[in-house]
């Protein structure tokens, strides 16, 4: 059993301010079985959306949420996003019975509901697989290949893991996707996110999909932000600066989950990975979910201009400009590039990533840094 005690802590002290607290996740990262830590009340203060008894409990739910104390768990919220008006209502009471800890497997943005119903009341958590802080350094290699779902990371040998990536894939296609309304075709969608995976950490350029599954450009931006709203993808946009310069506007696509980008690139095993030409590109997406992990910014980009310059990720968090260059070598070197970034974007640090163990500066506000040395990263 890994235990997630930095998203732990976060639940407990969100609960004791808030009178709503919804924890937002990819499904099968764990967010249930976190929930079940704070459950004292047992099987009668938790409601799992996708359950047909509880939906049937839920038949008045007035009548049924109102009479509960303590903590009540609603999983899979974003079945019935009509139970968020309802929230606020209960959420009111004075004196207040019950708080609630709301579990979704989409992004806030699908989930507008929670923020308008609810404003002044919720407060948001993001969660996603495990981290390499929760896994430790030890497993990188493995946590890297195999990705942060705890089914596909303790899986007792490759093939296991890459099964259940399989299963997972089309389990999501045939029925988490049509649940929210997305009526695409399971194979279709299938060949899309396939082409995401082989563009991983590139530029979004609709074109080419659209005309390799004979859609419109406009259909297939649908269809990026239905995985982007259901955490699969990240789209990462550009930041702008009046410097002068012609500056990249589209954003870059990552799949969120490593493992998951090994299996649609099809690489079933980590020898098969070593050489692999899609190895540099996975690993800027790997290290650039490990910082949203641990770092949870205000604000995330990247940076690229015409003439070459660029920064593969800028964080904005307590009113500070951090930039990050990520690095698959045994030890990176400066480059004129970095210095152009931190000079123009006035970077307070820029940090150059990769794995080895070594920490070392490189210039003024440029060090490198080990990916196994998060901790020591104090700025933010």
């Amino acid at each position: 059993m890994i235990k997630r005690l930095d998203l732990t802590h976060q639940v407990q002290k969100a609960l004791r301010r808030s009178r709503v607290v919804i924890l937002i996740g990819p499904r099968q990262c764990g967010k249930t079985t976190l929930a079940h830590e704070f459950l004292s009340s047992g099987k009668k203060n938790y409601f799992d959306l996708e359950d047909t008894d509880d939906l049937l409990r839920l038949e008045d739910p007035k009548a049924e949420l109102g009479g509960l104390r303590g903590l009540v768990v609603i999983d899979e919220i974003q079945r019935k996003p009509e139970l968020f008006p309802l929230l606020r209502v209960l959420s009111d009471r004075k004196p207040l019975p019950a708080k609630f800890l709301i579990l979704g497997s989409a992004s806030p943005a699908l989930l507008k509901q929670s923020s308008e119903s609810l404003a002044g009341r919720i407060e948001t958590i993001q969660m996603s697989g495990f981290s390499l802080e929760e896994v430790t350094n030890k497993k990188l290699k493995t946590h890297w290949f195999r990705g942060g779902f705890p089914h596909s990371f303790l899986a007792r040998s490759s093939e296991g893991s890459f099964a259940w990536r399989k299963q997972f894939v089309q389990t999501f296609l045939e029925r988490d996707v049509p649940q929210m309304g997305v009526n695409i075709p399971a194979p279709m969608f299938r060949r899309f996110w396939a082409m995401l995976a082989h563009g991983h950490g590139q530029l979004w350029n609709a074109a080419d999909p659209a005309a390799s599954l004979g859609v419109s450009q406009p259909t297939v931006r649908k269809y990026l932000d239905y995985l982007d709203h259901l955490l699969m993808v990240r789209q990462l946009q550009p930041w702008h600066e009046n410097l002068g310069k012609r500056q990249v506007k589209a954003p870059k696509i990552y799949v969120r989950d490593s493992g998951l980008l090994h299996l649609l690139l099809g690489i079933p095993s980590e020898k098969e990975f070593q050489d692999h030409p899609k190895r540099g590109a996975s690993w800027e997406g790997y290290v650039i979910e490990e910082l949203f992990k641990k770092f949870q910014p205000d604000d995330a980009y990247f940076w690229a201009t015409h003439n070459q310059a660029e920064l593969d990720l800028l964080f904005l968090k307590n009113g500070r400009k951090i930039g990050f260059e990520i690095k698959l070598s045994d030890r990176p070197s400066l480059t004129p590039s970095m210095r152009i970034a931190a000079h123009d974007l006035k970077l307070e640090k820029l940090y150059v990533l990769y794995p080895g163990k070594e920490n070392y500066e490189l210039d003024n506000r440029i060090q490198a840094t080990s990916l196994l040395s998060l901790e020591k990263i104090k700025q933010l």
